[in-house]
């Protein structure tokens, strides 16, 4: 038979627990957290070609003035 375990309350008199959790909403904040990240999941072939997300970004801010260079617009780019 096992013993009875007496738990040791710290919470003051005027906290009563059974009444801080019967309000809580799941998820409340979870909308709010998600804008305040942007993680992006690489392919593993991808992530092999960047050691970090400093050549990551490095590699999208070049590819982002590339696109603004007129002379480089899809229509007229050299054929690879």
């Amino acid at each position: 038979m096992k013993k009875e375990v007496e738990i040791d309350d710290e919470l003051r008199p005027e906290y009563d627990l059974s009444q801080l959790l019967e309000g809580g909403v799941r998820g409340k904040y979870a909308d709010r957290y998600r804008e305040g990240t942007n993680l992006v999941l690489l392919a593993p072939d991808v992530a092999e070609v960047f050691p970090n997300e400093e050549a990551v970004n490095e590699a999208l801010r070049l590819v982002t003035q590339l696109a603004k260079i007129p002379s480089l617009t899809p229509a007229t780019a050299a054929p690879t």
